[in-house]
């Protein structure tokens, strides 16, 4: 990791348990049939997670083409498809909280978590939604929890137009559901502030990435 990582002066717990979610989670309601749910500080003890995961996940840097050329992805990458372990007792906990909550909507439990590890400022994500497989063409649910330093996560209609702005780290929880994967896009854009790192650990049903 290239930046220097500043706990939370608000979360000085050693153990790591996700908090309630019932309603405690403030839910928006966006056009085109998509909604988003946020819970603030879901994860307690996130930062000792955080140290946890960034020495113990296998992080890789991986490539991909663009246009001409080949280009690093501008942040490291880790996935754990249905049925792998996943790297923390603490996000077993947090699927089965996760699952719990969401099975009227959803229907299904999660079954995947994809981890990305923003080092700095400098790492990022492209707009883009969560279209490759399902969620093309049906309504799903993407839960995100957001460990390590705050980072600007931004949403707006699919076509362009206002964006939605949320930080999100130390634990913060955001879950898009309904046909946002298709009627709405989602990045976590460069900045030139001195940033320490930020993991993102996306929860997924089968069959969406």
């Amino acid at each position: 990791m290239t930046g220097a990582f500043q706990s939370s002066l608000l979360d000085c717990s050693d153990e790591v348990v996700p908090g309630p979610l019932g309603s405690s989670v403030r839910r928006t309601v966006l056009s085109g049939g998509a909604w988003i749910d946020v819970r603030l500080g879901w994860i307690a003890g996130a930062d000792t997670l955080f140290e946890r995961l960034a020495e113990t996940v296998p992080w890789r840097a991986e490539q991909r083409q663009m246009y001409d050329r080949v280009v690093d992805v501008p942040r490291l990458q880790s996935f754990y498809g249905e049925g792998r372990a996943l790297p923390d007792p603490a996000l077993d906990e947090a699927r089965r909280a996760l699952d719990a909550h969401y099975a009227g909507e959803l229907g299904e439990p999660f079954r995947t978590a994809g981890l990305c590890l923003y080092r700095d400022g400098r790492d990022s994500v492209a707009w883009h939604g969560d279209t490759i497989g399902r969620g093309r063409t049906e309504d799903t649910v993407v839960a995100i929890v957001s460990i390590g330093t705050p980072r600007a996560l931004l949403l707006r209609p699919r076509g362009g137009g206002p964006a939605l702005r949320h930080e999100l780290g130390h634990g913060d929880l955001l879950v898009m559901g309904g046909s946002c994967q298709r009627t709405w896009e989602h990045a976590i854009p460069k900045t030139a502030r001195a940033l320490g790192p930020r993991i993102s650990i996306q929860f997924r049903p089968r069959g969406v990435r």
